[in-house]
């Protein structure tokens, strides 16, 4: 034997043994990853400290102390991750220990706009001053109501206010004597009516004549009085004026003695006041100026008495505060109370909770609005601190969300009516002065919302630099199943539950790799987490109330699934039942069980269909029931061409792929999606071709490339234990199991019965890398490889594949040729006749 021909044989030998070495079942050690209590190095969780450190997410606490840290326009922080991370919990624990080393933000309050009150001032304040200065403004006022009326009753004032008056009262009877006494010369004398005075005829008595003494006096005495009658009216005019002149000097006079006696009155009171603001809060001291300005202007409000702020007398509009409201202060923020920089959760930030709201006030059927009506959202409570918002709530409102954005960008908070940006027609309300806005928000989100958000919003990504993101799986190392123990330690703390043993741990933490799907990594999903331990705290009352068990933890998982089950239970009670046609023995050619994964809410499992296929004669490729019938989504309608890929690599290489095939999902009525079942479908497709049966015990699951790859999919710990449920119920043969992509062995966290099984022999597992292995497990026949010669090995799967292949491009072949000749006869045979005919035409002509 020659050296080539001895190496080649080698190489098939040691090719078959590889094939025939994987198809072996896994041993039970990779079927679950367990955790050794005695690695965990305690007895009881009670013998652990209480930690509050925040597990398995280095990367976005990183991330979240540089957004805290960082000071810049846009720096604000999203905080991305599935829900149930801890995402909430972290940020609040990171934003207290950092809040509380920071300096306390300064209070704010509005006050009353002297020159437009539908406009009330922003005033800012030190922190903590501004409940004082709203104490010394009541006080203030308080000292105004008590202290001003007196001033005004003083036995001065009295006296020098009788004296403008009686001056006025000598200027009034001096001017109408002289009037009085120049009109009688005419026979005229002054009167006075309810409409005012008038130039009335003298009577016989001297007096004003009545309409009787008027209607007797002679013609010619009435026509020199009508004479007479304008000149004195002019004289009553000019009377009349300068008594105006006279009242307007007086009331000058009285209101000049109003103000001095004010401005005596209040000067102690106001000066002491200005002189404790003036040093620290020179606004304040401002305003105060303006409201001693303000008193003696509307100093007539105290001379009445009224110590009722809530009706005092004003001269204002409607929609203008009352005499006393005027003067009170609106107290917006009080940090009086706060130590470090204020940290506000919004949970429902509609937009009034998180930019403030505009009360209103209904008196005498007329919309009152004054500054003391502002109220504050979560915005102005955070400013100078942190806010932390849920992205989704905030969206929910697209104008809380433009209002944001817009806040964000102008770095200014205004107190707004909602929609007021899109009202067509402007409406009276307040128009706060702006507060300048210095804060950092968080939100929080999904990854897909944040990515859809950075897409399709450039403010966004202008106003949150900073990516928080949080994963959901870490390393399973001693180092990260100690911190699932101080997590259990902590909770127990938290909810007073009795402490857990080495063993209820050790169950917890092997529950975290099933929720990773990953016997190297471990779930951060610590809301599931906590649920369990919750849960299983609960079961153990009943069965050991001083310490939680291995087997609490296993029943309060057992009792989980029964609370969720029932449509698992129904549907495969309906396979059993045999409504919906699954084989778990035999053999037979063309048709596989494959499996899928099926969630509903918060439940998965996984359900086995079943897969068949025909080969025939035509040319009319790979046809895709369910694609076809548009029941196919595009992730599978790819793995369907990539079949295609793999037949025409394998097969074409010395001829064309002629081939007619159609694979279906037998009873399967909803859109399928997914590329999982891309393997199972070569095999059952390579089945038909070869027809060689496939055993029907084995389930297969895992997608294919075009060279043969078995790839891994998604939810397989799922899917074998829906096909181990089936066959479990209809009865383990021995034979029974699944065949898995290889590299999705890590995978694996299987129930503890289905290992069981799988450890008696009842159940396996077989993991494959290569379609040519596959083959084997299934078929019992060797795959088969391309020898020098360009052939496969003999009797092999390939062979009969390719040798079926060939038959039917033969079969296509030889029919065509059969029908050329055929054509080819009937055409010698109609040129035989034609030939004939020009004979006898020209023996006729003859």
């Amino acid at each position: 034997m020659c050296l080539s021909v001895f190496v080649v044989k080698m190489k098939c030998l040691l090719n078959d043994y590889g094939q025939a070495m994987t198809t072996k079942p896994l041993p039970t050690q990779k079927l679950r990853r367990i955790c050794n209590p005695a690695r965990l190095k305690f007895k009881s969780t009670d013998d652990l400290a209480v930690l509050d450190n925040i597990i398995g997410q280095p990367r976005a606490l990183r991330a979240i102390d540089f957004g805290i840290g960082v000071r810049g326009p846009g720096f604000n922080i999203f905080v991305l991750g599935p829900g149930g991370t801890g995402r909430m919990t972290t940020v609040e624990h990171f934003l207290a220990k950092h809040a509380a080393i920071e300096p306390t933000p300064s209070d704010w309050v509005y006050v009353h706009n002297f020159k437009d009150p539908l406009q009330p001032r922003a005033m800012q304040l030190s922190a903590g001053r501004a409940r004082q200065f709203k104490q010394d403004m009541q006080r203030l006022l308080t000292r105004l109501q008590s202290d001003l009326p007196p001033a005004f009753e003083a036995e001065a004032y009295q006296r020098a206010a009788s004296q403008i008056t009686r001056e006025l009262d000598e200027a009034r009877t001096t001017a109408f004597e002289q009037l009085d006494a120049k009109a009688r010369l005419r026979g005229f004398t002054p009167a006075r009516s309810d409409q005012g005075f008038f130039m009335a005829p003298i009577g016989p008595s001297g007096q004003a004549a009545t309409p009787e003494e008027l209607a007797a006096m002679p013609p010619e005495q009435r026509a020199k009085l009508e004479e007479a009658r304008l000149d004195v009216e002019d004289q009553l005019k000019a009377t009349l004026r300068s008594i105006r002149v006279h009242e307007q000097r007086a009331s000058g006079q009285l209101l000049n003695l109003d103000r001095r006696t004010a401005l005596w009155a209040i000067a102690p009171l106001l000066d002491d006041l200005i002189n404790q603001y003036r040093t620290d809060c020179p606004e304040a001291a401002e305003y105060l100026e303006e409201v001693r300005i303000d008193l003696v202007d509307h100093v007539a409000d105290f001379k009445d008495g009224d110590d009722n702020p809530a009706t005092g007398h004003s001269a204002n509009a409607a929609n203008a505060p009352d005499s006393m409201t005027r003067y009170q202060v609106n107290l917006l923020i009080d940090q009086s109370d706060t130590r470090g920089a204020p940290v506000v959760v919004e949970t429902n930030p509609t937009f009034m909770n998180l930019f403030g709201r505009i009360e209103r006030d209904i008196r005498l059927g007329e919309n009152v609005l004054d500054f003391t009506m502002l109220r504050p959202g979560a915005l102005q409570r955070a400013n100078g601190g942190y806010l932390v918002l849920q992205a989704q709530a905030v969206l929910k409102d697209i104008n809380v969300w433009e209002a944001l954005k817009r806040t964000l960008n102008n770095r200014q908070i205004v107190i707004e009516d909602p929609g007021s940006q899109l009202q067509m027609f402007s409406t009276r309300t307040l128009e706060s002065e702006p507060i300048p806005l210095n804060v950092k928000v968080i939100l929080l989100g999904t990854p897909g919302l944040y990515y859809d958000l950075y897409d399709s919003d450039e403010d966004f990504q202008r106003l949150f630099k900073v990516k928080a993101d949080f994963a959901s799986i870490m390393e399973r190392v001693p180092a990260t199943e100690r911190a699932y123990a101080h997590f259990v330690r902590a909770r127990c703390d938290e909810h007073g539950l009795p402490p857990f043993d080495a063993g209820a741990v050790a169950q917890i933490v092997e529950y975290g790799s099933r929720l990773a799907e990953d016997q190297k990594k471990l779930s951060t999903r610590f809301g599931d987490v906590a649920d369990l331990v919750i849960e299983a705290a609960h079961w153990a009352r009943s069965n050991h109330p001083t310490q939680v068990m291995a087997g609490d933890v296993r029943q309060a998982l057992q009792e989980r699934r029964y609370r969720s089950n029932l449509i698992e239970q129904e549907t495969q009670e309906v396979i059993i039942d045999g409504m919906i046609r699954v084989q778990v023995a035999g053999e037979v050619v063309g048709q596989i069980n494959g499996l899928s994964v099926i969630e509903y809410g918060d439940y998965v499992f996984g359900q086995p269909s079943r897969i068949s296929a025909r080969t025939y004669v035509g040319r009319s490729g790979l046809i895709a029931i369910e694609r076809e019938a548009h029941l196919s989504g595009r992730i599978y309608n790819k793995g369907v061409l990539i079949l295609d890929g793999y037949l025409g690599g394998q097969y074409a290489v010395e001829q064309p792929l002629t081939l007619a095939a159609s694979i279906s999902f037998e009873q399967s009525y909803s859109e399928i999606e997914g590329d999982s079942a891309s393997s199972t479908e070569l095999y059952v497709l390579l089945s038909s071709l070869a027809n060689l049966p496939i055993k029907q015990g084995i389930a297969v699951t895992g997608s294919v490339d075009q060279h043969g790859q078995v790839q891994p999919v998604g939810g397989v710990q799922y899917k074998i234990e829906g096909f181990f449920d089936v066959c479990q119920a209809r009865g383990l043969t021995g034979n029974q199991g699944v065949m898995i992509p290889a590299s999705n062995v890590r995978n694996l966290m299987l129930r503890e019965d289905v290992v069981e099984a799988c450890a008696q022999g009842k159940f396996h597992i077989w993991a494959v890398d290569t379609i040519d292995a596959g083959l084997k497990l299934l078929t019992g026949v060797k795959a088969g490889r391309r020898g020098k010669g360009g052939k496969f090995t003999r009797d092999s799967v390939h062979a009969r594949v390719e040798a079926r292949l060939k038959s039917i491009a033969d079969d296509l072949d030889g029919g065509r040729k059969e029908r050329e000749d055929e054509m080819g006869e009937e055409k010698d045979e109609k040129n035989e006749n034609n030939s004939e005919e020009t004979r006898n035409r020209r023996r006729q002509r003859k």
